[in-house]
């Protein structure tokens, strides 16, 4: 059992959790919480560490999946120091990152007609775990971010996916412009979400291969992407409203292109 927090070990955890460059270059992230733990993909947890008394009082399914991997025994003091919450729930997990290819994202399993978000400088990390998340309920084949997209392995961003994070196939671009090029010679139609947008969202066909164009939080889409897209579309606003929260407006293009691809 680790009990002091001057642990080698304990200050390369606290590393991982607060610095991207450290997890880019080991290939790993860390995952704290009971749900993040269970649904973690047996193959891909590198490390498991437990609080002593949360591990005293575990429940089945928490010590059944134990049985899959080895796992460190903790102080509360010492998770206490490597949890990223005020509250930590006893259990966190070593997760190695995984690599999807954009063809991979342009084929999904099944044969089903791709649907795509792409995200233009999201910064917010709770924005991007719930477009993870949202996307997951709505059908979504994958999501394509920039790489100045705020990290999709900070701790909140992580626990904003609520376990979305290891099965919603995403790719980051360093060139959005050509990325797009190979969208549309994929057939796969783009809609930018924009506030120039004539026609609203409902009025377009997302029955075939469709991606959605969303902009950074503060100053939306920059113009060169917005005009590499075929539509704009447009959410009516009502009030003094301008533009919806990031995440939002996803949520509301996904679902309406579920809408279409459940009649």
């Amino acid at each position: 059992m680790i009990t002091s927090v001057a642990n080698k070990r304990v200050k390369e955890l606290v590393e991982l959790s607060k610095k991207a460059k450290v997890r880019d270059e080991a290939g790993v992230f860390v995952a704290e919480g009971r749900k993040m733990f269970l649904e973690a993909p047996p193959e891909r947890i590198a490390e498991v560490y437990i609080e002593e008394h949360f591990l005293e009082k575990a429940s089945g399914d928490i010590r059944k999946k134990l049985e899959q991997t080895s796992y460190e025994v903790v102080s509360e003091d010492v998770f206490c120091k490597i949890s990223d919450t005020k509250t930590p729930q006893g259990i966190l997990c070593v997760v190695r990152q995984k690599q999807w290819k954009l063809e991979e994202l342009l084929h999904p399993v099944g044969g089903r007609k791709p649907l795509l978000m792409v995200l233009e400088d999201i910064q917010d990390p709770g924005n991007l775990g719930t477009i993870l998340r949202t996307g997951e309920g709505a059908g979504v084949s994958g999501v394509i971010m920039t790489d100045h997209t705020v990290d999709l392995y900070h701790p909140k961003t992580i626990r904003a996916t609520m376990g979305s994070l290891y099965r919603m196939p995403y790719v980051e671009t360093s060139d959005i412009q050509e990325t797009l090029k190979q969208l549309q010679a994929a057939g796969i139609r783009v809609y930018a979400a924009h506030l120039r947008g004539k026609a609203y969202y409902d009025q377009f066909d997302y029955t075939g291969g469709t991606a959605f164009l969303i902009g950074n939080e503060g100053n939306g889409l920059k113009t060169e992407t917005a005009d590499a897209a075929d539509s704009y579309v447009r959410i009516p606003m009502e009030g003094q409203v301008e533009s919806l929260n990031a995440a939002i407006a996803s949520t509301i293009l996904m679902y309406e292109a579920n809408r279409q691809r459940r009649k």
